[in-house]
């Protein structure tokens, strides 16, 4: 969604600010032993004031600064994070010159990078530079419409911006989404070239029939791809970037500042064996919630937030947070509860569902999905349904191949938590509240390498906490921990912004991850404890 932004890929003795949604990749050699495990333990907190006070996380290791957006004030608060236990506040950057406020922060080597959304957010935005160390304002650029995340390569050559270009409120103006790529080799005067899509606008129907969602009304495709997340390779050349609303991911070559290729992610089936999910938040015995986690004749679109990026025998993989996302603009609006919906009898019949009627609210009735998918345009009925997001990750060769997901083990591992009810929202804390739409909502993912492991850690937007997952082996990853900081309808709602920081970089000389929690406006530090 929106406001989120950090997918990322870290090498052990990295800074990596990853949000539940900014990509940073800062590669670097491996780090000492090879864990068994991992554990993590909160040892910190720091808050910002209140809702959407913390958002994306960016961390500086020679300042010891920790740049957090905060999203209520659209500022930077700039917190020392010396020493990890009490984190206290330095200053904050405004940055109402150059626009309506902050979306995402990132930061290499001394360099702090700001995207800035426009008054106007289909107007042009703006990145502004700043050094970490004195907050000096150092140069500024302008961007693409609503620059919603930005990273840095791994070389710091570059600043690249995902320009998500939201049409307007009223859907009558519709900005063409793109990539900005700004050389910061010379920090008080950067340039700035743009990766956009019109090359594409006479490939719709090509587009189309592949499975890229293009749908926006009277939309090209420039103007229909909304770039989401960014992740980079290690060698600094191709970024690879989530479509989310699009369901696809769009390459880019770096030095020509070109879109390669646009590929669809394709959809989850969600009747196939490992692949369940909840699907109704009133499926109790009488009409109210419990845990139902089964299959159903449902496909999912991945529609991911978060990527990062790793590579294994010379390969580069991309990882994922299937969390999904719809338009809602004017008067268009794609999501629909199953039960308005017209269903293909022969399709979606009472075997299908469990030996009811499936439109019926402790069935599929109450699920959210697109109208604009699965229509058979003469019967009017629907042949097909499909849900928004995997509620998984899932981890893809470069060109957009499938090697592995997570299926539906998050809803697995979090029906009997003693913190938190089962698929419970991040401002309340009912059983079932999302079951109907998008369940635990994965939002980000950042990756961390310790000696010869990769690891990969989750944020879950809605009942929050953070999944971590062995991914050394890309197809075949196993779980190590999960661990929420959240309290009933209390403590760190709604993860947003992650940071790993290895042990290298770290101010006690112990790897850490921060994690910025949207809905309540708290950042929480963590202990990675290697076992």
């Amino acid at each position: 969604m929106r406001r989120s932004f950090i997918g990322l890929a870290i090498i052990a003795v990295a800074a990596f600010v990853a949000s539940c949604s900014t990509d940073q990749t800062i590669t670097g050699p491996e780090f000492g032993p090879t864990p068994s495990s991992l554990s993590l333990t909160k040892i910190g907190a720091f808050s910002g004031g209140g809702s959407a006070a913390a958002e994306i996380t960016a961390y500086d290791p020679a300042s010891k600064r920790l740049f957090i957006v905060n999203g209520a004030l659209g500022s930077v608060d700039v917190v020392s994070l010396s020493n990890p236990a009490t984190p206290t506040l330095i200053s904050t950057i405004s940055v109402a010159q150059f626009g309506a406020g902050a979306n995402s922060v990132a930061v290499h080597n001394g360099l702090v990078g700001i995207a800035i959304q426009a008054t106007n957010k289909t107007d042009p935005g703006k990145v502004a530079f700043y050094r970490a160390t004195d907050l000096q304002l150092l140069s500024s650029v302008t961007v693409g419409a609503l620059p919603d995340m930005i990273t840095f390569t791994p070389s710091g050559r570059y600043a690249l911006v995902a320009n998500e270009a939201e049409p307007s409120d009223n859907y009558v103006t519709d900005p063409e989404g793109s990539i900005s790529i700004i050389d910061v080799a010379n920090t008080a005067a950067p340039s700035v070239r743009t990766a956009g899509f019109a090359s594409f606008n006479g490939q719709t129907a090509q587009l189309r029939t592949a499975g890229v969602r293009i749908y926006g009304p009277n939309a090209t495709v420039a103007q229909d791809l909304e770039p989401e997340f960014i992740t980079v390779s290690d060698d600094s050349r191709t970024a690879y970037v989530t479509l989310q609303e699009n369901n696809a991911l769009a390459v880019v070559d770096i030095n020509a500042a070109a879109v390669t290729s646009v590929t669809p992610f394709g959809y989850k089936n969600h009747s196939v064996a490992g692949n369940g999910m909840d699907v109704s938040d009133r499926d109790g015995p009488t009409g109210g919630a419990m845990v139902n986690i089964r299959n159903w004749p449902v496909f999912g679109m991945y529609q991911p937030d978060g990527i990062a990026s790793y590579t294994v025998a010379g390969q580069t993989y991309l990882v994922t947070a299937n969390e999904g996302d719809a338009r809602e603009w004017g008067t268009f609006v794609e999501e629909s509860r199953v039960s308005a919906l017209t269903l293909n009898p022969a399709v979606f019949t009472d075997a299908a569902c469990g030996g009811g009627p499936c439109n019926a609210n402790a069935r599929l009735g109450r699920l959210t999905v697109t109208k604009e998918l699965g229509r058979n345009a003469v019967t009017g009925q629907y042949d097909a349904l499909y849900a928004l997001g995997g509620r998984s990750i899932s981890i893809w060769t470069a060109a957009g191949q499938q090697v592995w997901d997570s299926g539906d083990q998050f809803e697995q591992r979090t029906t009997a938590l003693t913190n938190v009810n089962f698929n419970a929202s991040n401002s309340g804390n009912t059983l079932d509240d999302r079951s109907d739409n998008k369940g635990p909502e994965p939002e980000g993912v950042a990756l961390a390498r310790f000696g010869s492991k990769t690891f990969a850690f989750i944020c879950l937007e809605r009942v929050g906490g953070i999944m971590v997952y062995d991914i050394t082996l890309p197809t075949s990853p196993s779980f190590v921990t999960y661990v929420s900081s959240r309290v009933g309808s209390g403590g760190d709602l709604g993860p947003e912004g992650i940071i790993v920081i290895s042990a290298a970089n770290s101010p006690t000389g112990v790897p850490l991850l921060v994690v910025g929690n949207e809905v309540s406006g708290t950042t929480a530090i963590f202990q990675i404890v290697l076992q």
